[in-house]
């Protein structure tokens, strides 16, 4: 664990944090904290933030409601600049975006970023806009009842596969198995972030049992 007096802030007291979506892992934003609003985001477990603009300190969320649930706050080799980890109620952004990093300034035409989190958008646009020829749109036609079958076929291919010990056709089926799973979603309206804090829950359940075992 590093210190707060181990930080190297700057000479006007300052030290950069670049807060990311514990969830997606996507950059929000990038704020500034001196040594007092790093303190007051450590007790409270909310981002507070010094503004270079107005001079002052400033807790995320206070007038907007878009509080900033920090999961970590890790220092650079350098202790010159910090990544804060948070879970957000709302809009990272002061325009109503989810994050202050929406202006594409140059993609590159041979690589591409993927994330669940764009995939699963991908899948709700076919929902909300349907296109024609489209293999998602005719699941989110046909329904319930067809996207669970779709489930139930490719769970059988993931245990037949896996029963194989055919680790590649292993990987292809699960793939198969998990966007159908997020059609799945997207139809009964579960988010990622639903999964997520279901997951996290049983995380922390896991953890207080190992702690008991240990004890006892």
């Amino acid at each position: 664990m590093v210190d707060l007096n181990q930080l190297k802030f700057d000479e006007k007291g300052l030290i950069p944090a670049i807060v990311v979506d514990a969830i997606t892992k996507k950059v929000l934003t990038l704020a500034y904290m001196n040594k007092e609003s790093l303190e007051i985001s450590i007790n409270k477990g909310l981002t507070c933030f010094f503004s270079r603009s107005r001079n002052e300190l400033w807790l995320k969320g206070e007038t907007s409601g878009n509080y900033q649930h920090i999961v970590s706050i890790t220092a650079d080799c350098d202790n010159d600049a910090l990544v804060v980890m948070v879970e957000k109620d709302g809009p990272a952004c002061h325009k109503g975006t989810d994050s202050c990093f929406e202006n594409v300034l140059w993609e590159s035409d041979k690589l591409s970023e993927f994330s669940l989190e764009g995939l699963i958008q991908l899948i709700n646009g076919r929902k909300i806009d349907k296109k024609e020829d489209s293999y998602t749109t005719y699941l989110f036609e046909k329904g319930l009842d067809k996207i669970l079958k779709k489930v139930g076929e490719e769970s059988t291919e993931v245990i037949i596969a896996a029963k194989a010990d055919d680790k590649k056709e292993t990987v292809y089926e699960i793939a198969d198995l998990a966007y159908h799973v997020m059609v799945l979603m997207i139809q009964m309206g579960i988010s990622l972030e639903d999964i997520h804090k279901e997951l996290a829950s049983r995380h922390v359940i896991d953890k207080k049992v190992k702690q008991e075992k240990m004890t006892n």
